[in-house]
């Protein structure tokens, strides 16, 4: 790819975005960045999550790992759509009743003050690590296809990148970010579509009833895995789904801040259910498109790389024509700008609500102000955390976020599975060692379950035995 179209691509592309910021910067009160003024029409928001739910992870990592476990990951987005219900049904209509801005200020009214600042400190912990790491997956590719024809080194492009987030959301937060999302979600989901169309016409699949033929008749499209002992057996995979989204989702101020920005619960909902629907289609197209680069890597005579994340960049930037090569780096770039953009403004939202109590301890005039310098804080940590997942990432990125999210999210899901299904109070004081303990003890128990459990090896579902474990130590550490 000649990285000059690439460089004019990019150009053009945060253009738009500067010019979303600008539009949607005009006129903003204090409350702006962190509520939106909860004017967000459903419609935008439901499809700019596509986009931040996807990520850059999905644009690269899941076409990838076809190759590995075939379409089993589709197990997991079934699980999906029971996690989405979970959170319309249970979770957003306790979010509006009280009418919050950080989520994690129900657990200071459920339990008390440390188990609120647990709350807030493992989503921080969550989102830095899971969204470094989307952003990391995708910097490699532009260093690939653009910096390094420049001389421009990896740590160098990452701050560019980084930068460029801050500059476009500093001032709008949240309103900007609904907006913006939208268009990258538009570019993320056009990208998927016209790559398989073009793909399937150097293959010769010239209609619908053959590209579905084509898919089926390839053995890595098996969905269902059957076998206990699997870690990619349907019911691990199912359940798995379903809570990791309800966490992911459901108790992750990056998501649940948009849905916030919704004028009513009725609005929020829609969003949610249509929102789910889309999700679940686009995902089996992601997979579609993996067996469908597999298939043209062994028609050409193309060696699959051993890093299966590595193969869509591979193709499209050295083997496809230039056009699906820009196609490519506009998907990713939409999808991983979508998925940066919210989390750095989520991180500050919850940092300033939830550890700074902005509108407690600082006067009117000051909060913009304060407000500001943690935005540009966590761009900081983001930077680092990149390069820190540089230095050591080794292993496909989908299967990394989610085993983050298996140990970072448990004690959130523990907390509030007690919080909502039991009446009882808890010392409060101990909540943190448990959210420490918990992880711990799953990570030790997932590394010796096949001495322990005859045979059974843990995948995804960690995640659960880790909530378990969190909502066991809060019984026991119940008030009588």
């Amino acid at each position: 790819m000649d990285p000059k179209l690439v460089l004019i691509v990019l150009t053009i592309y945060f253009a738009l975005l500067f010019l979303i910021s600008w539009f949607t910067s005009r006129n903003v009160s204090k409350d702006t960045f962190f509520t939106g003024d909860r004017q967000s029409p459903w419609f935008l928001v439901a499809f700019g999550m596509i986009g931040a739910s996807l990520s850059g992870v999905t644009f690269i990592s899941v076409p990838g790992e076809v190759g590995n476990t075939s379409f089993h990951y589709f197990q997991v987005v079934l699980g999906y759509t029971l996690g989405y219900f979970v959170i319309a049904k249970v979770l957003l209509p306790l979010y509006y009743r009280l009418n919050l801005v950080s989520i994690y200020a129900y657990l200071e009214t459920r339990f008390g003050f440390w188990s609120y600042k647990t709350g807030a400190f493992f989503f921080i912990l969550s989102r830095t690590l899971g969204s470094s790491i989307r952003v990391f997956l995708v910097a490699g590719v532009l260093q690939l296809a653009l910096f390094d024809s420049l001389g421009i080194p990896f740590w160098v492009s990452v701050l560019i990148t980084v930068s460029l987030i801050w500059l476009y959301t500093f001032q709008g937060g949240i309103k900007t970010v609904v907006w913006t999302d939208t268009l990258q979600t538009f570019f993320l989901l056009a990208a998927v579509v016209l790559s398989i169309y073009l793909i399937g016409k150097d293959l010769g699949i010239l209609s619908i009833k053959q590209f579905v033929g084509t898919i089926a008749d390839d053995p890595r499209s098996e969905i269902f895995n059957w076998d206990w002992k699997s870690g990619t057996n349907f019911f691990k995979q199912f359940a798995s789904g379903a809570f990791i989204t309800i966490v992911m989702t459901g108790l992750d101020q990056d998501m649940m801040q948009k849905n916030l920005t919704c004028r009513n619960l009725k609005d929020a909902q829609k969003n949610m259910f249509w929102f789910t629907i889309t999700l679940v289609v686009v995902n089996l197209l992601f997979l579609c498109l993996g067996v469908l680069l597999y298939i043209y890597a062994e028609t050409n005579g193309i060696p699959i790389p051993t890093k299966s994340d590595d193969l869509y960049p591979l193709l499209a930037t050295s083997y496809f024509s230039e056009f699906v090569g820009i196609i490519f780096i506009l998907g990713i770039i939409a999808a991983a700008y979508s998925s940066a953009d919210s989390t750095l403004t989520a991180l500050t939202t919850s940092f300033c609500y939830d550890f700074l109590e902005i509108e407690k301890r600082y006067e009117k005039e000051k909060q913009v102000s304060v407000r500001k310098k943690v935005h540009i804080g966590f761009t900081a940590l983001m930077f680092l955390a990149i390069l820190m997942f540089k230095w050591i990432n080794d292993q496909s990125v989908i299967n990394s976020v989610f085993i983050i999210a298996g140990y970072t999210y448990g004690p959130l899901l523990g907390l509030y599975a007690f919080g909502l299904f039991t009446k009882w109070e808890v010392r409060d004081r101990f909540v943190p060692y448990l959210a420490v303990a918990a992880p711990l003890l799953a990570f030790a128990i997932s590394q010796n379950s096949q001495q322990l459990l005859w045979g059974y090896k843990f995948g995804f579902e960690v995640l659960i035995l880790n909530g378990l474990l969190m909502f066991t130590g809060l019984y026991f550490v119940r008030k009588k």
